[in-house]
């Protein structure tokens, strides 16, 4: 791999990452938006709370997504060392996160939240039937979200695995 081969493929990893977080951070604040005005027309304690709760978290997310997976700038004079070094730390920084994703993005919160929300509703299923229709899409949107959720994450680390440990290959057999 040449040194303009591996400022390509850096630039063209850093223009992705940086799409990439720019829509999951904006994604963030349109979710803290409705979050929080379904919370301020939520009438019960314990929904109200789940609302605030996840409201909160997607505020969270953006700032964790904006701290973790952001890429540095490139500079655009540096050595191939320099390059591939960044470029491979930007690759680590991305792993890294996805294999922390429950504790770095706050996930816990969420469900947390979410449970707020659907399980006053599950209880007084007990007396009225009908309620449960209330949680139904929200858990099946919860279930189709982790269905797609966990294979895409394990394909995602697989394969920024696989391009550091190119890139640490590369720089072993490249010193300069």
């Amino acid at each position: 791999m040449s040194a303009d081969e591996l400022r390509r493929q850096a630039r063209q990893h850093v223009g992705k990452a940086r799409f990439e977080a720019l829509l999951s951070i904006i994604l963030g604040l349109i979710l803290f938006v409705l979050f929080a005005s379904a919370c301020a027309r939520a009438r019960e304690v314990f929904p109200r709370l789940g609302f605030g709760l996840i409201s909160l978290w997607s505020l969270y997310f953006a700032y964790q997504i904006y701290k973790w997976i952001w890429p540095r700038r490139l500079a655009p004079d540096g050595t191939p060392n320099t390059t591939l070094r960044s470029y491979r730390i930007g690759l680590e920084k991305r792993r890294d996160f996805g294999r922390q994703i429950w504790r770095k993005a706050g996930l816990t919160f969420c469900f947390l939240g979410l449970a707020l929300i659907v399980a006053p509703e599950l209880i007084h299923s007990v007396t009225d039937p009908r309620r449960v229709m209330n949680v139904a899409p929200v858990l099946v949107l919860l279930a189709i979200w982790l269905a797609v959720f966990f294979p895409l994450r394990k394909r995602r680390q697989r394969k920024l695995q696989h391009e550091i440990e190119q890139l640490r290959v590369f720089e072993s057999e490249n010193p300069n």
